[in-house]
């Protein structure tokens, strides 16, 4: 029987890192990050259906699910939490959940990831219906708790995506739309926070700003429905006010303090 190769696990196209210069260093883990987004830009048609997939359910009331563990997971969990100050989305439209709970968002939680059954515990804190979508994301592509978790959603009826570093995985077998996106051995061998990480990260932003974008939280180019959480977002609010309608800025911030967005200020001068 052939021993699958677990590409993420493969051994550093660099050797002697210990006896290199910063220079040699950073120029070396430039060169490895330069191939990121050019393994990306092949998966765009598969991310263009999940997105599709995923903008439907919602449309439909749905919710999004991110299932990781270790960097995968705090890479969802970061995701998620800026969806609600970016695009003045409720906290619960994209979830994510990572294996330890909270406590494995600072601190790796020993054994967690090898839990079958836990992600779909977590879930059900938010009641999960068949208008929700899960990704799971998993450099490997063999995390029990990722696994677990997809399985479980499809068989209520969830629909099911990953993001994975490694191809033909056990995770792309259980979902409906694998995003696989193999970037190769890391610099560092088995570091899977570096180039899979990225590619993680990368990829996620994709489908959560497609997805905002087509539910209709961006106007032209610019966040309307941004939360007004610091001084910097109150002044480019107000920068965005006068420049769709002409008026000066004492007048924008102030119509924006009043109807708490630019979207509402906007909608209520059109009256």
């Amino acid at each position: 029987m052939t021993k699958k190769i677990n590409i993420t696990e493969g051994s550093s196209k660099y050797d002697d890192l210990d006896k290199m210069t910063i220079r040699q260093l950073l120029t070396s883990i430039n060169n490895e990050d330069q191939l990121v987004p050019l393994v990306i830009k092949n998966e765009i048609p598969v991310i263009e259906k999940v997105v599709s997939r995923i903008v439907k359910n919602m449309k439909a009331g749905g919710k999004l699910f991110y299932l990781g563990a270790g960097t995968s997971g705090r890479l969802g969990i970061l995701d998620a939490s800026e969806i609600p100050p970016t695009f003045g989305a409720p906290y619960d439209l994209v979830i994510g959940l990572i294996a330890g709970g909270d406590e494995a968002i600072r601190k790796a939680v020993e054994s967690a990831e090898d839990d079958y059954d836990q992600a779909w515990k977590d879930m059900e804190e938010y009641q999960p219906g068949p208008n929700d979508s899960v990704v799971g994301i998993a450099a490997s592509g063999r995390t029990p708790y990722v696994i677990g978790g997809v399985q479980t959603a499809k068989k209520h009826g969830l629909f099911t995506a990953c993001i994975t570093n490694n191809p033909g995985s056990e995770l792309a077998k259980n979902v409906d739309i694998a995003i696989e996106v193999v970037v190769g051995p890391e610099f560092v061998t088995g570091s899977t926070r570096m180039k899979s990480g990225t590619a993680q990260k990368f990829v996620l932003n994709m489908i959560t700003t497609s997805t905002m974008i087509q539910l209709g939280k961006v106007k032209g180019n610019k966040m309307v429905d941004m939360q007004l959480t610091n001084i910097k977002l109150v002044e480019r609010g107000t920068k965005m006010i006068m420049e769709e309608t002409g008026l000066d800025r004492k007048e924008s911030e102030r119509l924006l303090l009043l109807h708490g967005s630019v979207r509402s200020v906007l909608k209520e001068l059109r009256k």
